[in-house]
């Protein structure tokens, strides 16, 4: 199965190429970047692959069957749209759209074309994620009360002139950072029925938003995720209590760093697996121990979505999933702005 990278930053160089070139059977043959820096380190690192660039030339390549987007997040409507049109798969890369009128846009146009279209929500597949799913459908703490999610940061300095940083449509760390922490929060417990969230510009000059704290309410369950890029303590990543128990969790999944490093996935057993100090703690009345954290591997996403192209088996991650949530980026944006709860 033959796939066309469109936009080569970070994600494509460090999340995209090498996890979908280490998938049996899969391969990119095509990447568009208009950089000549990158494209000489594509042609010097996998000299079989096509450099384009013109977006055009990588959708209109015959043998290309998925295309992914890694691209700004306010262009992942228009170019999706565009490649649904040329009749190819579609993966974009978190977030989905800016909105959710666009991301309902594609989902309909990938119906009426018949073609996969999904979201790289590849942090479902941390090792520290899988073992507290795990967990938690093993009732290992009993009916959760509540669930307190992080992921953060300390970048003092902000970097000007980057659209990650600038005041665009679709920046910042709620779409940024919060599309990994939502997915997950929704993987979990589902749709909430309320949500209140606090936006801030917390760093001198910030132009975009840096730090926000989101709770999303069920029936007896409090789900509270967060983000800062001004925290330079070592934090619990998850915080989970139980009727029966808790679970804390320190420490951030090892693929990144290692896709960082040049490493390549492998099926030696190594790939994915957390240290023992990093290993989340189970807490119950009479007991704490440490809980051996599941392997991580990107690979599952892209094994599973060639399997259902080929009808083998069912998307994990679909563009409902996506369209989810944006939806909730958006309540709690509007959640924000009135400073109160919001009701989905």
């Amino acid at each position: 199965m033959n796939f066309g990278l469109i936009g080569f930053g970070l994600s494509g160089e460090v999340f995209h190429l090498p996890v979908i070139n280490a998938v049996d059977g899969l391969q990119v043959k095509s990447v568009f970047t208009r950089s000549l820096e990158k494209k000489e380190k594509i042609n010097a690192k996998y000299p079989e692959i096509e450099v384009y660039d013109n977006v055009e030339d990588v959708l209109n390549d015959e043998v290309i069957d998925v295309i992914v987007i890694s691209l700004p997040n306010k262009l992942h409507f228009e170019i999706g749209k565009k490649a649904l049109n040329a009749g190819k798969h579609v993966i974009i890369e978190k977030p989905f759209t800016v909105s959710s009128i666009e991301a309902n846009e594609l989902i309909e146009l990938a119906k009426v074309k018949n073609k996969m279209l999904t979201v790289y929500h590849n942090r479902r597949y941390d090792s520290d994620f899988l073992t507290i799913k795990k967990l938690l459908e093993e009732k290992a703490i009993g009916r959760v009360v509540e669930y307190q999610a992080s992921y953060n940061r300390y970048r003092k300095e902000v970097k000007f002139g980057t659209w990650k940083e600038d005041n665009l449509p679709g920046s910042g760390y709620l779409y940024d950072l919060g599309s990994h922490l939502i997915d997950q929060a929704l993987c979990l417990f589902g749709m909430p029925d309320e949500v209140y969230c606090d936006i801030q510009k917390q760093r001198t000059g910030a132009l975009a938003d840096d730090s926000f704290e989101l709770t999303m309410y069920y029936n007896g369950l409090k789900a509270i995720i967060k983000s800062s890029n001004l925290v330079s303590a070592d934090l619990p990543r998850y915080i989970i209590l139980g009727e029966d128990g808790s679970i804390v969790k320190f420490g951030l999944d090892v693929q990144e760093d290692d896709l960082r490093k040049g490493l390549i996935p492998n099926d030696d057993g190594s790939w994915g697996r957390e240290s023992e100090e990093y290993y989340l703690i189970l807490n119950s009345e009479n007991s704490s121990k440490r809980i051996e954290s599941e392997p991580g591997d990107y690979r599952r996403f892209y094994m599973n979505v060639a399997n259902s192209i080929t009808n083998l088996e069912k998307l994990n991650i679909t563009a409902v999933d996506g369209y989810n949530v944006i939806k909730i980026i958006e309540l709690a944006m509007e959640s924000n702005k009135l400073k109160k709860r919001v009701k989905i």
